[in-house]
């Protein structure tokens, strides 16, 4: 089986979450000049606001890195213009990731002009459809910390997938918080993984000092799968950090803070699915702290760096750690 190293060209086998608002270029470089695959957040960018973070994005490492794209939260068209710049502004070096499933023609366009391809599911369904178009298939399971696409957890999740796929790349994502766990993905399954919540805390990462420290200080009990946070991304669950809101959703969706995107100034209301940033200010603590039940084995803020490091061991070639683990399991 493809290990994601060998795949998209990097050292270690493991995919940074391209988390809208968190992962800037900045953490995108970073873990992709250590030897993973950084990804940076295009979430609602267009236009020049795009243009700049791809600028930035390309000119801070000449490592493979990707640019994560939502289908479902800008629409068919939007989603086309997005694409369409990050195809003409980046290097082949660049590749695009999808949290969801686009239409087919997305799909097409992307290999046509062969970029490699990285789509994340919650679904069997999904993910034997983004792998039959050429994706690297990454199986989001419900211990994952924001938006959640499915209701399976990740073992489960991977285990359906790699009975139907036995050749393709799948990617674990969902509850990574050690190296440890990242082991125990990859026995089931997985040839790679993709961590989220651990960036978070990454001294690169843009999420907001109180978010970071709330994320540092809380277990797996501290998160909860909620509705609330619904305000520019309706109909999803998500897994935050238990907050004010989410206790008591019936309070009035007034203004609660400001923040800056590329710049441009925006007020974030209670319920609103925005992550704090540092440019954000306002009652942090009530506002979508997108945490994963891997929190628990995160302990403290470190360079993305760092993290990769950590991983380095288990994940710089899935082949061979499954291969080694085969093993020791007959040698047990």
């Amino acid at each position: 089986m493809p290990s994601v190293a060998g795949v998209l060209g990097t050292d270690v086998s493991l995919l940074q979450s391209g988390m809208g608002g968190v992962a800037g270029s900045e953490l995108a470089c970073a873990v992709s000049d250590a030897g993973a695959a950084g990804c940076a957040g295009g979430y609602k960018l267009a236009g020049g606001a795009l243009s700049a973070m791809l600028a930035r994005l390309t000119s801070g490492t000449d490592r493979p890195v990707g640019v994560n794209l939502i289908p479902e939260v800008v629409g068919p068209d939007e989603l086309d213009r997005q694409v369409a710049q990050v195809l003409d502004e980046t290097p082949d070096r660049v590749h695009l990731s999808f949290f969801g499933m686009p239409h087919d023609a997305v799909f097409d366009r992307v290999t046509a002009a062969g970029r490699h391809l990285v789509v994340q599911v919650g679904t069997v369904e999904d993910g034997v459809h983004a792998a039959a178009r050429g994706a690297v298939v990454v199986a989001q399971g419900t211990e994952a910390g924001g938006h959640l696409l499915g209701t399976s957890r990740r073992d489960d999740l991977m285990g359906a997938l790699r009975a139907r796929l036995p050749d393709a790349c799948l990617v674990a994502s969902g509850g990574i918080g050690s190296p440890g766990e990242a082991a125990r993905a990859l026995a089931a399954g997985a040839d790679g993984v993709l961590l989220g919540t651990a960036f978070v805390v990454a001294h690169q990462s843009r999420a907001h000092a109180r978010f970071k420290s709330a994320v540092t200080e809380a277990d797996e009990t501290d998160t909860v799968i909620t509705d609330v946070y619904e305000i520019g991304w309706p109909g999803r669950r998500h897994r935050v950090l238990a907050t004010a809101v989410t206790a008591d959703p019936g309070q009035p969706a007034k203004f609660i803070g400001k923040t800056l995107v590329e710049g441009k100034p925006y007020l974030v209301p209670r319920f609103s699915a925005a992550v704090p940033t540092e440019a954000t200010s306002g009652r942090i603590e009530e506002m979508a702290l997108y945490c994963g039940r891997s929190c628990g084995e995160i302990s403290e803020e470190v360079s993305a760096a760092d993290v990769v490091a950590a991983f380095a061991r288990v994940l710089a070639g899935a082949e061979v750690v499954n291969t080694e683990e085969k093993a020791e399991h007959h040698v047990g």
